[in-house]
């Protein structure tokens, strides 16, 4: 194999490996997404004015309303942060496509050089 082979292999693992982090990432946003969805939801249905918070290792008694604006802004961050992700997801899956054609083409060359000798 040529170096250019071992290059590209090398970028395809380590693209490969990236894309596998972002896609944990991906499922860890969808997961923080859908909590904060349940959290909003039920404190919709609540009749309650003030709702316990936690902030660190303790609970705080706050207004509901400012609670679920701040859950309403902290999922649309969590939101925007999973698009950027399935941009970033996108964009290497068409990289490792394009490498492993790369790579396929230039190990069949070499097959073919050795078949002629």
């Amino acid at each position: 194999m040529t170096n250019e082979i071992n290059a590209s292999i090398q970028e395809f693992e380590k693209s490969r490996i990236q894309l596998s982090a972002i896609e944990n990432q991906t499922q860890s946003m969808k997961i923080q997404s859908q909590v904060i969805s349940e959290a909003l939801e039920e404190l919709k249905d609540s009749k309650e004015e003030k709702v316990y918070k936690a902030v660190g290792n303790i609970l705080i008694l706050t207004d509901a309303k400012k609670v679920g604006k701040d859950l309403t802004e902290q999922k649309e961050t969590i939101d925007l942060r999973a698009k950027t992700l399935k941009k970033q997801e996108e964009t290497l899956m068409d990289k490792l496509n394009k490498l492993k054609t790369e790579i396929e083409k230039a190990q069949a060359g070499n097959e073919e050089k050795k078949e002629e000798k």
